[in-house]
């Protein structure tokens, strides 16, 4: 009766444009652990309404943002005010089922380059491109990766500049479970590039590929000591989060959640796919982690603590499916995803804004 209650807070105060109070609701989340009952209240302000499927967003210098609809094929910019224009739309992208136009992500040097990288399915491929932003449109088109695995679903898709000024990509195994252990595969790993696609000298395998044996990711981050976290769809049992290694094999398709097998790296945490089915994930200075659930319709929150993370808890929920989250100054940005899969309730699908603890 309580989550209950709190998530038609949350929706009822969405709707009026107010504020209101989320919080958790307990839920096993890993292998024998249940979250503490420590609910997070948090003010969420409403950004935009009635975005049709959006998938990723990126902030601009200004805190405005640009946000991916997926299905539209389109990149719409969202101003402080609320108000938006679309400044991209693609007709190569041939979107169809998770397929479409997905990762976005700015250069490191955006302001002075002006530089947007675009991660997109066209007819028989998943590709990264890069643009320019002229401030009202995306131009300049150049191909950086081509040749990932496309399918109607495991696409992958998420684009986040590291630390060390890489581009990493995270893709699927486009149902093809074999691109997962092959190394000379784009498909089931992480890929890790220069702004123009060449080659990092330090890679493992001379090649893109940066891990492996990942069945769908579709969120990555970094915290303040380099550590680099990725979130994991699983298949029927266990959602991951992951520390991601230079080279690493994470277990799929042999392994689905924790692992004791020799040269195989168990997750960080595991969640019931009911729970989480994980897309973007949102990471702090400190290691701190947010993971925008699909299913499980919610945000989770856990925090670094030795060498493995805290129980999760329960950080937003109310809102239905969530795709994204990222960090704009001291405020957690989320993306719904109730318009292409779910329940669509009045003003879905919405950018809101939560500030961090």
């Amino acid at each position: 009766m309580r989550s209950a209650l709190v998530r038609a807070s949350v929706i009822a105060a969405l709707l009026l444009g107010g504020c209101t109070a989320p919080s958790a609701n307990p839920a096993s989340t890993t292998a024998g652990t249940t979250p503490s009952q420590a609910p997070t209240a948090a003010v969420v302000r409403g950004l935009a309404t009635g975005l049709d499927v959006p998938w990723d967003l990126a902030a601009l210098p200004d805190e405005s943002v640009l946000v991916t609809l997926r299905d539209r094929a389109e990149v719409v910019r969202i101003d402080n005010d609320g108000s938006r224009r679309a400044v991209a739309h693609l007709a190569e992208v041939a979107p169809a089922g998770e397929g479409g136009l997905l990762g976005i992500a700015l250069s490191p040097t955006f302001v002075s380059d002006q530089l947007v990288f675009l991660y997109y399915s066209v007819a028989q491929e998943n590709r990264v491109v890069r643009f320019r932003y002229t401030g009202t449109e995306l131009t300049e088109p150049t191909p950086i990766i081509t040749g990932i695995p496309r399918a109607s679903n495991h696409n992958g898709g998420r684009l986040r500049f590291g630390p060390d000024g890489y581009l990493y990509v995270t893709t699927g195994d486009a149902g093809r479970t074999e691109n997962a252990q092959d190394r000379h595969s784009l498909g089931g790993k992480i890929l890790r590039v220069a702004a123009d696609g060449s080659i990092p000298a330090d890679n493992p395998f001379g090649n893109a590929v940066y891990s492996y044996g990942h069945r769908n990711v579709q969120g990555i981050g970094w915290d303040g000591q380099g550590r680099l976290y990725a979130s994991e769809f699983g298949q029927n049992t266990w959602d991951e989060l992951n520390l991601i290694e230079r080279g690493g094999n994470y277990g799929w398709p042999g392994s689905e959640g924790e692992t004791t097998q020799p040269g195989l790296i168990t997750p960080l945490l595991v969640w019931r796919t009911s729970e989480a089915s994980p897309s973007g994930i949102a990471v702090t200075a400190d290691g701190t982690v947010y993971l925008a659930a699909l299913r499980g319709e919610r945000v989770w929150k856990t925090s670094r603590s030795g060498d493995g993370m805290t129980t999760p808890t329960v950080f937003l929920d109310g809102l239905g499916r969530i795709r994204d989250v990222t960090i704009v100054g001291q405020n957690l940005l989320v993306l719904t995803n109730n318009t292409a899969r779910g329940n669509p309730r009045q003003g879905d699908d919405r950018l809101v804004s939560v500030p961090l603890p």
